[in-house]
């Protein structure tokens, strides 16, 4: 990894763009393109609602440059860190198909990108189309450091009508505070940090105003009788959201860069992480149409954050009765923040649309995992014994099975994928017990040690309901599969402290979501619903409140994978795991060897 000037940076960005146009002009429709992008990471002073704050952006801008590939496309990120942060940037939802390398987490598979360095990050595209995005995996800083990520598919057959124009609508937060400072908080057991506002694409929308004078919001213009195909990110760290369109309807063809079966809906809901295709016809009266995005979050007991919305506005044409003259736009009426089933009905509603390269669903499980998500607490500065349920002794952390997750010591000087890599090679394929970071491993359990009534609500509030299923432990979580094997997990939502759903993103492959449920999972009356014909496939599956969802995948992606909450407080507390694939059997189905330039932790 190399150390860049600001001279050789500005030179490094001028010749990617010249790249880009060269490769526009020179490729055809049905020729795979080189595709190359240059992200300058800095520091910029932005001013909302009154306050000027220092944000970590990429090339200057709220969201980051979206990358619009074709599918089968190769792609070339150079990522310049003249920040003071230590950076890596994840591709969430690309499957990396033997390119763990480049899956972009910290001491998990690479070394960070340290101030005033450079590392460049080469992508596969192959057999994926739809929406996905890239952020930084450090915590918080995604916040302001993502962007879309859009697949096209090759000669831009859609398997749904052509749409006249593709917009992709990025739903995020904006925080009056520094972002580092955020992430601090979060890891010394303070969590009372709220987001200023809801943003659409980078825009706070005139619900906010300083000293009266109102945000700018997002508007996105359109032509009676024209199809619109709007790419949805929700990259906020905090919040699933509802969104709608006054007056209008949205067709759902695709999430998390799948197809899937067509449905009609007034309302959308997205977690965070997650990713949705969806059509919408501008087929209203002519006029102004505000899109409102709303934060669901659960009803009380649990703990209430202020209410989060934004709204942008549809525009029609002007010269369509959207003159200086027209009236107000129209608000829609939108769900309750606190209504959960909107969610979960709309999740629900998601299955497969079935075409000749979906991959078939698997009959059967090689083996199965119960995962229980939810909160616990540990001891502070190693304490064996301490006060709980809230008290200051002890700081809560979320878990799995029980587990919290942290980076092993070893970690701090190799990361994982690394370790794996190595020893790998150095002892044939055997674990190789050298005092490495893969020795300080803890195996996630296939079930939590002690099964409980997981959706009580009367262990939602603190007290002598719940403490005596407080204490739990922090280790390097992971767990170990065979290539091709192909896995059950069904993740149960409990109520401890909290009954938040949990958006799970498994890097490097996608889930078949078999069924979701609410209450405690039943095997002997569940496994009956399981849709094994179009269930929907996903990268990141939203686990309901107080309920449960059942995920099948196949292990064949070698490499060291992150398996994580996608709510940024959850996971910085621990709702993570790291599953390892072993190589197959062929030099096809094995990982190769690591970049030549690949981040050094020592330089």
């Amino acid at each position: 990894m190399a150390k860049l000037s600001m001279a050789a940076s500005n030179d490094l960005c001028i010749m990617a763009i010249v790249v880009l146009a060269a490769v526009a002009a020179a490729v055809g429709d049905g020729e795979a393109a080189a595709v190359e992008h240059t992200f300058i990471v800095s520091e910029m002073k932005m001013t909302h609602l009154c306050n000027e704050t220092l944000v970590t952006v990429v090339n200057g801008q709220v969201p980051g440059p979206a990358i619009e590939v074709t599918e089968g496309d190769s792609v070339t990120v150079h990522v310049v860190n003249e920040s003071p942060h230590n950076i890596t940037i994840h591709w969430h939802g690309l499957k990396q198909r033997l390119n763990c390398w480049a899956d972009g987490v910290p001491m998990v598979t690479q070394c960070p990108i340290r101030p005033g360095h450079n590392f460049t990050y080469r992508l596969n595209v192959t057999g994926q189309e739809g929406t996905l995005w890239w952020h930084a995996h450090v915590s918080c800083l995604r916040a302001s450091l993502h962007g879309a990520f859009v697949i096209r598919p090759r000669h831009a057959t859609y398997p749904f009508p052509k749409p006249d124009r593709e917009i992709p609508i990025v739903i995020g937060e904006w925080w009056n505070m520094n972002l580092a400072q955020l992430a601090k908080n979060m890891g010394d057991g303070y969590y009372d940090d709220s987001s200023s506002a809801t943003t659409i694409n980078g825009k706070l929308g005139d619900l906010y105003n300083c000293s009266g004078v109102v945000e700018d919001g997002f508007v996105l213009d359109v032509e009676p009788g024209r199809t619109y195909l709007l790419r949805f990110v929700n990259a906020a760290l905090y919040s699933e959201y509802y969104v709608k369109i006054a007056g209008h309807e949205f067709t759902v063809v695709g999430a998390d860069a799948n197809y899937v079966r067509h449905f009609t809906t007034d309302v959308v809901t997205i977690g965070p992480g997650e990713t949705l295709d969806a059509l919408v016809v501008a087929n209203a009266t002519p006029g102004r149409y505000y899109m409102v995005a709303v934060g669901g979050q659960a009803p009380k007991p649990d703990i209430q954050i202020p209410e989060t919305r934004s709204r942008a506005t549809v525009r029609y044409a002007v010269g369509a009765g959207n003159g200086d003259e027209a009236p107000p736009p129209v608000d829609p009426e939108m769900p309750d923040q606190h209504d959960y089933m909107v969610s979960f009905n709309f999740h629900g509603n998601l299955s497969s649309l079935s075409r000749p390269s979906s991959p078939p669903v698997p009959a059967t499980a090689d083996e199965s995992l119960f995962v229980v998500l939810r909160m616990g607490s540990i001891c502070r500065r190693g304490r064996l014994s301490c006060k709980r349920s809230g008290s200051k002794e002890s700081i809560i952390v979320e878990t799995m099975n029980n587990v919290s997750f942290q980076l092993p010591a070893a970690a701090a000087a190799t990361p994982l994928l690394e370790e794996l890599y190595y020893d790998h090679h150095r002892h044939n394929g055997t674990a190789g017990g050298d005092g490495s970071g893969l020795d300080q491993l803890y195996t996630l359990p296939d079930r939590p040690a002690r099964p409980f009534n997981y959706t009580d609500r009367a262990l939602i509030p603190w007290g002598p309901n719940e403490a005596w299923l407080e204490p739990t432990e922090k280790a390097a979580v992971a767990r170990r599969f065979r290539h091709g094997a192909v896995v059950d997990m069904v993740f149960q939502n409990a109520a401890v402290m909290d009954t938040d759903n949990h958006p799970m993103h498994l890097h490097g492959h996608d889930m078949f979501v078999l069924a979701q449920g609410h209450d405690n999972y039943d095997a002997a009356r569940d496994v009956a619903r399981y849709n094994l014909v179009d269930p929907p496939l996903k990268n990141t599956v939203l686990v309901p409140r107080l309920g449960w969802a059942a995920v099948r995948f196949v292990a064949d992606n070698p490499g060291v994978w992150y398996m994580h909450c996608h709510y940024e407080l959850h996971v910085t507390i621990g709702m993570a795991a790291v599953f390892i694939i072993e190589d197959g059997p062929t030099l096809e189905s094995a990982l190769p060897a690591p970049p030549a330039d690949f981040p050094k932790c020592d330089r």
